[in-house]
Formats: C-alpha cells, structure tokens, sequence
C-alpha cells in the first residue's frame, strides 16, 4: 500500500511537547539489540540532528518574526525526538563500540542507497564514500580488539563484512577535488534527492560525533586514528553536501527536510524488529506529518508554490538496512584505485604527475599514518589483523593476510 504524507494527518504541533521521564528513555541492551536496530537509531540521531541545525540556519537568514516563531516550535520538537532517539543508545557502550554502530551504519546505508540510486553521477559518488568507510570499520575494529580486547562482529552481529576497503592512507584529497556537480532539483527524480540529504545528515553526525570523541582516548594511536579519520569524515560532508541543489529556496529545503523524515521514519517502522523502539518510530512519523504540513503552508504563503510540484505522490520505496555483502565486493573489487580529480573519478595511476593529490599525501601523511599503524601494531601484538569474512577471502589482490 503508497503512502503519501502529504496526505496523512499527524498530531497538532501544540499537543506534541513531551515531559522529561517521557525522554529520558530506557536505553537498549547492547547484548540483545539488533544491530541494525543500533543503526536504525543512529541514523534517526543524524537525521534530526540535521534538521536542527538547518532550521537554525534559516532563523539566522531572515527577519520574519512569523516565521523564526515557527523554527523555533518545530525545531524544539525536533530537538525532543532527537533526545529520545539518541538516549535509546546505553552508557555502557564504549566509545569505540558506538563507533563501531557508525561505520556500520556508514557502510549498510551508503551501499543500500547506491544500490537503488537512479542517477549514474549520484550512484559513483555514493560507491565512492562506501568504500572509505569500509575502510574505516576495519581500521576501528582492530583498534577495538587491540585495546578492549573485544571483536567487532559481536557488535556488528556478522551483518556486514570487516575487511581492508580503499586504504584510508589513500583517502586524504586536496580540497579542491572533494567539490562535486550539484544536483539539479528540477530534473532529478526525487529519491535521488532524498538519497543525498540522507548522506548529508549520516555523514555530517559522524563528523561531528569524531570531533568531540576523538580526543577521548588515553592512547596516542587511538587518537591519532580518531583525528586521522574524523579528517575523511570532513571531506565526506564535502563531498555530499555539493552534491545538493543550492538554487533551492530555505522554504523549499525546509520541507525536503521535513519529508525526508517522514520518508525514513516510515521506513524504518516497517522494518523495526523492537516493538518498544517501533513504537517511537510510528509516535516521531506522526509528529513529522504535523511539521511536513506545516512547511508546506510555509512555502504556499511566502512563495506562492504548492509541494505537490516537486514531492512524489507517495514514498518510494522504503530504506531498509540489510545485507550488502556482494555489492560492497563488487563495487570494491572494481574502485578500490579510485580517487577524484576536480568533480570527476578516475583511477589514481591516470592522474598526471604533478596533482595536487601527491603534495597532499606527501604533506599530510609524512611522519607516519595513525591508520597503517593501528594494522601494523595488531599484527606485532596478535600476529594478524582482525577480520570478519563471512563470504571469503578479500577479492582484492594482495589484500589476503
């Protein structure tokens, strides 16, 4: 059965305040929880995180005082299901295991998302993150064993494989060619549009998760992977957030924002196995209906537009968080040598020799990489990297221990 949130009724914005014992939620338990009940959540964490920060974007650039009042009611709603989602997280969760349900979540997002991009210039971007991040878990999952003596996949629940990606010392771009072709709103079809706002708000969490955790660690090398990593996740954001359409109007952004909530708490009610964290997927997607209403009213008043000219007539199809293993093989045995030059990707040995990539690398990377390290100092300690292969070895050649 469609559904259309333009359609849907939802809980009127004065009735949805809730009280403090209502959000302080009891947490999961990190033994029993699905693990993609943990990126179900994590994602919903950045996803409202996003719209929090958008809408105090638009509050700073206008004057109206109608409309600030209205960011403002909407957006302390926000901020109260942004709390109820990320308190469902456990205290007793080490940094490096929430880390490890970020590259999770990095990884199965990114790779679900490629796999149903329509547009073959979005769909390589996508390919392209998901294969960074692959890295990323790999590097974290050693770090997670070498130091707490814990194995990623008892987090990961074996869901998504843990193996060498693109090697992170191979990430590190110049600026310059983080920068890719925007999106054309007018043109594209609008899971597309949907896709990358979601990359946006799971990208910009992560980056904004490394930059307040990553000096929590008492290792140097565990540090010094956090600030290594915590850079790609900054050229991330980048490269995801370009390839948003800038010519649309803050009252346009502010309901793609509002139906990209409703898009993905929908879908994950769906899919929800935790009938207690259900529940508060299917109480947040009737709150969303409220604000997607609302931010429509906004865009008929001030801009004279009705949504129903750029919005689908109903979802499309749901995101689910589910097995990727065979795609991300094959997407990495044919990219890992990518990397980007101005807005395009081109195998790294057709780059001229002059690039600016090189005097990137050269600068950045001398004096050691925190993320060859954390490899190199697994194998000194155990003899081996940690991996998790569940359909075989590594299809890359070279990459077998």
């Amino acid at each position: 059965m469609s559904f259309n949130p333009l359609a849907e009724k939802g809980i009127a914005i004065d009735n949805q305040l809730r009280n403090w014992s209502e959000l302080n939620v009891e947490p999961f338990n990190k033994h029993e929880v699905d693990p993609y009940t943990r990126t179900r959540i994590i994602t919903m964490n950045g996803i409202e995180v996003e719209s929090i920060f958008f809408s105090h974007q638009f509050a700073r650039h206008t004057a109206d005082l109608d409309i600030r009042k209205h960011l403002a009611m909407t957006r302390r709603i926000e901020q109260q299901q942004q709390k109820a989602v990320n308190w469902l997280l456990p205290g007793n969760e080490s940094t490096l295991e929430v880390t490890i349900g970020y590259e999770q979540v990095a990884v199965d997002l990114t790779a679900f998302l490629a796999r149903h991009e329509p547009d073959p210039y979005l769909k390589q971007a996508f390919e392209f993150g998901l294969l960074e991040d692959f890295d990323h878990l790999y590097r974290y999952a050693n770090l997670l064993e070498m130091t707490e003596g814990k194995k990623a996949e008892e987090i990961t629940g074996r869901l998504t494989e843990i193996t060498p990606g693109r090697p992170t010392i191979a990430e590190h771009r110049h600026p310059y060619d983080e920068v890719r072709r925007p999106s054309d709103r007018h043109q594209a079809d609008p899971l597309s549009l949907l896709h990358v706002l979601t990359l946006v708000a799971s990208e910009q969490q992560t980056m904004n998760f490394y930059m307040n955790v990553g000096n929590r660690p008492m290792s140097p090398l565990a540090r010094g992977l956090y600030l290594e990593i915590a850079q790609i996740e900054e050229q991330h954001v980048t490269h995801y957030e370009s390839l948003l359409d800038p010519t649309a109007s803050w009252f346009e952004m502010e309901v793609m924002h509002q139906y990209n909530e409703c898009y993905l708490y929908y879908s994950f009610m769906q899919q929800e196995s935790d009938p207690r964290i259900k529940q508060i997927w299917e109480l947040h997607l009737n709150m969303e209906l409220e604000h997607l209403r609302l931010a429509c009213d906004l865009l008929r008043k001030h801009e004279k537009r009705d949504p129903e000219e750029f919005l689908p007539k109903a979802l499309p199809e749901v995101m689910k968080f589910e097995d990727n293993k065979d795609y991300v093989r094959q997407v990495l045995a044919n990219q890992v040598n990518l990397t980007s030059l101005e807005t395009e990707f081109v195998p790294v040995e057709q780059l001229p020799k002059d690039a600016r990539y090189f005097d990137y690398q050269q600068t950045v990377n001398a004096g050691g990489v925190p993320s060859e390290q954390v490899i190199e100092e697994h194998k000194r300690q155990i003899g081996y990297d940690y991996r998790s292969e569940t359909n075989g070895a590594n299809p890359l050649v070279g990459a077998s221990r």
